[in-house]
C-alpha cells in the first residue's frame, strides 16, 4: 500500500469527499502538492486532502519518487510505465473508499504533471466513475485504446501553461481531443505565460471545478 500523507477536513469529523493529489516524478506525497488542500479546505469544509508516495523511487536523483522512468519520453515507454503504476494506485483509491466509506463519485483526482498522466490513464479504466479529474501540466497517454478500454466517464478539467519548458503546452489539444474522443467529458483552462507549475489561475480554475462536483 502506498505511504500517504493527509490533511483532514476543516469541520472535522470524517470526510464527506477526498481529494487525492498525485505528485510528479521527483516529488513526493509530503511535497508541496499537497499544500494546496490548505488553500482550498475552505471552500471545500468536509473534503479530505490525501497525497501518496508514488510507488518507486527516484531514479534521476537522490531524494524523491516516480510512478515510473522517465529516462525514456518515447510514448510507447510511458504507456508502459503507466500501465505497470496503474495497478498500485488503483489498490490505494479502492483503499480509500473502502476506508471512508465513500462512494467513487465523492473522490476527485488533482495530478500534476506525471500525477496526471496516472490519473488519465487509471481513472476512465476504473468501472465506477471518480467525481471528476484535474490535470495540470500533464498529457494523456494510451489515448488510442482508451475508446474500447474505458469502463467510466469522470469529467475532466485540463490545465496547463503556454510556457512550460518540462511538458510542451502543444500536448493540451490532443490530450484533450484524445479524451473527447474517447466519450469522456473535458475542458480546458489555458495559463498564458507560465512554465511547468500551478499559478493562481490554475488554482482558480481548478477549485471551481471540484466545487461543482463535490456535492
Amino acid at each position: 500500500m502506498l505511504t500517504d500523507y493527509r490533511i483532514p477536513p476543516l469541520k472535522g469529523g470524517a470526510p464527506g469527499h477526498t481529494v487525492i493529489f498525485l505528485h510528479g516524478v521527483g516529488d513526493s506525497g509530503s511535497g508541496g502538492l499537497l499544500s494546496i488542500g490548505n488553500l482550498w479546505q475552505s471552500a471545500l469544509p468536509d473534503t479530505e486532502f490525501l497525497c501518496p508516495d508514488a510507488p518507486f523511487p527516484f531514479d534521476m536523483g537522490p531524494m524523491g519518487r516516480q510512478w515510473f522512468s522517465l529516462r525514456d519520453f518515447d510514448p510507447k515507454a510511458m504507456l508502459q510505465g503507466a500501465q505497470k503504476a496503474a495497478p498500485y494506485l488503483n489498490e490505494y483509491i479502492d483503499h480509500v473508499l473502502e476506508t471512508r466509506k465513500l462512494a467513487a463519485g465523492k473522490l476527485a483526482l488533482v495530478g500534476f504533471s506525471q500525477g496526471t498522466l496516472m490519473a488519465l490513464y487509471a481513472a476512465p479504466r476504473r468501472p465506477q466513475a471518480v467525481a471528476g479529474i484535474v490535470g495540470y501540466s500533464g498529457v494523456l497517454v494510451g489515448g488510442e485504446t482508451l475508446g474500447r478500454e474505458k469502463k467510466s466517464a469522470p469529467p475532466v478539467l485540463l490545465i496547463h501553461g503556454t510556457a512550460d519548458e518540462v511538458v510542451p503546452y502543444a500536448g493540451l489539444e490532443p490530450s484533450e481531443r484524445g479524451l473527447r474522443t474517447a466519450g469522456i467529458p473535458v475542458t480546458s483552462f489555458t495559463c498564458h505565460g507560465t512554465g511547468h507549475t500551478i499559478d493562481e489561475r490554475g488554482l482558480v480554475e481548478g477549485l471551481k471545478f471540484l466545487q461543482k462536483l463535490l456535492v
